[in-house]
């Protein structure tokens, strides 16, 4: 699938302290495990294709929470824990996302301008909460499904979205030019 950015690339480094930071130092949760999974998420969600990597039956991308939250459902019916899993992490992954860097777009979504959109009447949050939570009772036996991890992340959805905001602010920052020059000026 897609493009993967190497363990090494500057993008990694760069996500993986904002999100410890954030954590951290705001938040008072130094919990590495859930601050490499969400700075591994801001990585693979740089790329488009990875925040839509969901394909319905007929291969098409799934690119609103309504519609994963039915591809979950056929496959439950299909009875594929996997691809059922697989699902539910994509939800809490994208709602976790929007919500904590884009809340503008969730607060558009509840606008009237948008009453036509399929996510209209979906809360993100408790969207993500459910399905994380779905995720840790599925399990896995291998290092990525470590189903702590992910009941740490149904658990504590609200907070990690406000972890994720403080990332948006560090990184909305680093973008104002007396930042670059204060910068620029401290590292030349």
């Amino acid at each position: 699938m897609g493009v993967q950015v190497p363990p090494q690339h500057p993008l990694r480094r760069l996500f993986g302290a904002l999100t410890e930071k954030s954590f951290t130092e705001h938040l008072g949760w130094p919990d590495q495990n859930v601050t490499g999974y969400v700075s591994d998420l801001l990585v693979d969600f740089t790329h488009a294709d990875h925040l839509y990597k969901i394909r319905n039956q007929q291969g098409q991308q799934v690119d609103t929470v309504v519609e994963l939250l039915f591809e979950s459902e056929v496959m439950l019916e299909a009875q594929s824990l996997d691809r059922e899993r697989d699902v539910h992490r994509h939800i809490g992954d994208f709602t976790l996302f929007m919500a904590g860097l884009f809340p503008e777009y969730l607060r558009r979504l509840k606008s009237a301008g948008l009453i036509y959109h399929k996510d209209f009447l979906v809360d993100y949050v408790k969207t993500g909460k459910r399905s994380y939570g779905i995720v840790a009772k599925i399990g896995r036996d291998d290092a990525e499904g470590d189903p702590p991890l992910f009941q740490k992340l149904s658990e504590n959805f609200e907070l990690c979205v406000t972890g994720l905001g403080f990332v948006r602010s560090d990184l909305d920052r680093m973008q104002n030019p007396a930042y670059q020059r204060a910068r620029d000026l401290l590292l030349n």
